[in-house]
């Protein structure tokens, strides 16, 4: 198969030394002994798609970037992983995906630029937007998540709320816009590109209407395919793209914000997209060390353990990873355990519902927007208004 020789030749594959240590440092293969990464790329280097294609782990893999920070040769797994899904999708073979396939469902109706979702209900009396600022944050699927997770009390509209608060906090006001689409980074990682691209279609449009100068995100996903997967594949958006950590970070250091000190004790789960995959690990830790004590987990920054969430093939190797991610938080120390990404929280939530699940894995969560602008100093930048509980 062309594409798949193309494939390999473009991430390295074929430099594979098949030491092991991808697999080794597999967080998915510590608690799914079929599990192999190394298998995966040595059937696709011997000129075996069938059987890699046909593989559950095609699917299962978290894609969190573990095996490349090892590897001694470079071999590009996560992109390997993603451009075979995407010909295995060709092929007729389709992803397992969790909650019956209604995260996708809801994608794949943004991509189709005949429907135009309601994405401005969550903005609040006191929450200062503009037409023409040069920030615009982009939102994501907070809104969508607020329905479907609400069982697991996730507060994803407060998220985006707080967002705004904190850019009011530092004199912005940012754009939110209605035209913005899901930015695809879900069905992009699934091997479904036809409808990734009709994302990136839109949202371009959607930027290049706005005229702002960059972007904000509280989502590293979204920053990750804003960033890099959309100049990749041909939707440069020309504006600077930044997770909200990294905003956060600058406007502190500029002094146009400033956070009360409290005196929890917090500990930091890097998501991957953010920590691996962007390389960004210390904004975040700076802006908690603003906001009070930082104890590190076990494993943190680029080594740090996936939380082990998907929608897709989601099974008891991911819970176990997340349980195990909960009891390391549980031993830190600290009083709170920060995510700077809801995926992160919903997953770790999920676990928290666990049978038998001791109580060191209970630990309270909050999500690093909530809990900064809980923090604004006021009198400071523009208006805010203070969080709802």
């Amino acid at each position: 198969m062309d594409a798949l020789r193309t494939l390999i030749a473009q991430t390295h594959a074929a430099a594979c030394l098949e030491c092991g240590k991808c697999t080794a440092v597999c967080p998915l293969a510590r608690y799914d002994g079929n599990f192999s990464p190394r298998r995966l790329v040595e059937e696709m280097v011997l000129g075996r798609p069938a059987e890699a294609f046909h593989s559950p782990d095609l699917w299962s893999c978290l894609t969190c970037r573990a095996c490349q920070e090892r590897c001694p040769q470079g071999v590009e797994y996560c992109t390997l992983i993603r451009g075979a899904r995407a010909l295995a999708r060709r092929e007729g073979e389709r992803a397992p995906c969790s909650h019956g396939g209604l995260l996708q469902t809801v994608m794949r109706l943004q991509a189709d630029p005949r429907h135009a979702p309601k994405r401005l209900e969550w903005l609040q009396e006191g929450l200062e937007v503009s037409s023409d600022g040069e920030t615009l944050y982009f939102v994501g699927c907070l809104p969508c998540f607020q329905a479907i997770f609400s069982d697991l009390g996730i507060p994803a509209l407060e998220i985006a709320r707080s967002v705004v608060r904190l850019l009011n906090a530092a004199g912005e006001r940012p754009q939110v816009r209605a035209e913005e689409r899901c930015c695809g980074h879900d069905l992009l990682w699934e091997g479904d590109v036809e409808n990734f691209r009709r994302l990136a279609e839109q949202n371009r449009a959607m930027v290049q209407a706005s005229g702002a100068r960059r972007i904000v995100t509280a989502c590293p996903e979204c920053a990750y395919t804003l960033a890099v997967d959309y100049p990749a594949l041909g939707y440069g958006l020309g504006v600077e793209v930044l997770h909200l950590s990294q905003w956060l970070d600058r406007a502190l250091q500029e002094g146009r914000l400033r956070l009360r000190r409290g005196e929890r004790r917090l500990t930091y789960q890097d998501p991957c997209r953010l920590g691996r995959f962007l390389g960004e690990v210390e904004a975040p830790r700076r802006v908690l060390s603003a906001l009070g004590e930082v104890v590190e987990l076990e494993r943190n920054g680029r080594l740090a353990l996936c939380c082990g969430g998907s929608w897709t093939d989601c099974g008891a190797a991911n819970r176990a990873l997340q349980v195990e991610r909960l009891a390391q938080a549980g031993r830190s120390g600290a009083d709170l355990l920060v995510t700077a990404c809801v995926k992160c929280q919903i997953h770790l939530r999920c676990a928290q519902e666990t049978a038998g699940l001791g109580e060191e894995g209970r630990m309270e969560m909050q999500d690093l927007a909530l809990l900064a602008a809980q923090g604004i100093e006021r009198g400071r930048g523009g208006p805010s208004t203070p969080p709802q509980p």
